[in-house]
């Protein structure tokens, strides 16, 4: 697999705006890490919509109360599990609200779309799965009420957990584009196992050598492992995508961002990582 110059050119241009968002928005404060990924979000369930009326025609009937319930039931899952980062009456009573008017809003819904099918029912709830789930853990290690003594700057899992996936993306794209033959699956004829393995050592490597010297030896193990879990569960996560994408006969899921697709397209990765890093945090503990 040759490089694309111009291609990576682009890529480039738009990953530097996309990083100053995105670490202005995780590292600014509480507020602005929230409001980030509440769009982050949101424009994923609108992405994960447009896929599934491609893959399943009958999921059009699915009635717009259905499909805001399993928004608002995401959301006020989000607001629950970091309403202990904005300690705010307000936040925890809006979670609650959005929950309980979500519920009401699904059951309604399903009510109202038994002619898309249980298929199509089905498919949509899984979102709640796919990625509400992954952001309301990613926003619980934010908050910080599970960290361990290692790790006891909250702030900085979520930076490190997506600094590991946007390094071990870049460098599997970057090894493979040299000496990539092999590759790695079907679903992505792309991807190779030369550029994943390479991608996978260089974010461990890096990770071990950042939590040992800004940490501790101790630290530079748990990075590593951090590093190594959104590696190699951020790569399935890609697959995933991937195979959604084929499904729906389409190249990206969406194109806010020019040369790397859409919300979907940016953090498929993350939405498998999440779950599994915040389990490893959770066990740390």
């Amino acid at each position: 697999m040759s490089m694309n110059w111009t291609t990576f050119r682009t890529r480039t241009m738009t990953a530097v705006v996309f990083v100053i968002i995105m670490l202005t928005g995780m590292l600014l404060n509480e507020w602005s890490f929230f409001v980030l990924f509440s769009i982050i979000h949101a424009g994923c369930w609108i992405e994960y919509h447009r896929l599934n009326q491609k893959i399943l025609p009958s999921y059009i009937n699915l009635h717009a109360l259905y499909r805001a319930g399993l928004l608002f039931i995401g959301w006020g899952f989000c607001f629950w599990m970091y309403r202990s980062a904005i300690t705010h009456e307000l936040f925890a009573k809006t979670g609650i609200l959005l929950l309980a008017a979500g519920s009401f809003a699904l059951i309604t819904g399903t009510l109202l779309s038994l002619k898309a099918g249980i298929k199509s029912l089905a498919a949509g709830f899984i979102g709640l799965i796919y990625f509400s789930l992954s952001f309301a853990l990613l926003m619980h290690l934010r908050s910080g009420v599970i960290s361990s003594d290692v790790l006891s700057a909250v702030k900085w899992l979520p930076l490190l957990l997506i600094g590991a996936i946007w390094i071990n993306d870049t460098m599997a794209y970057v090894v493979g584009s040299f000496i990539g033959k092999t590759p790695l699956s079907p679903i992505s004829p792309k991807k190779t196992w030369e550029g994943t393995i390479g991608g996978i050592i260089l974010s461990v490597a890096i990770g071990a050598i950042s939590g040992y010297c800004f940490l501790s030896p101790e630290g530079g193990k748990h990075f590593a492992s951090i590093a190594f879990i959104a590696s190699v569960t951020g790569t399935l996560g890609d697959l995933l995508e991937s195979k959604l994408k084929r499904m729906a006969g389409v190249k990206d899921s969406g194109h806010f961002m020019p040369g790397h697709g859409g919300f979907l397209d940016r953090f498929d990765s993350l939405l498998l990582a999440a779950p599994f890093v915040w389990v490893y945090i959770w066990l740390m503990a």
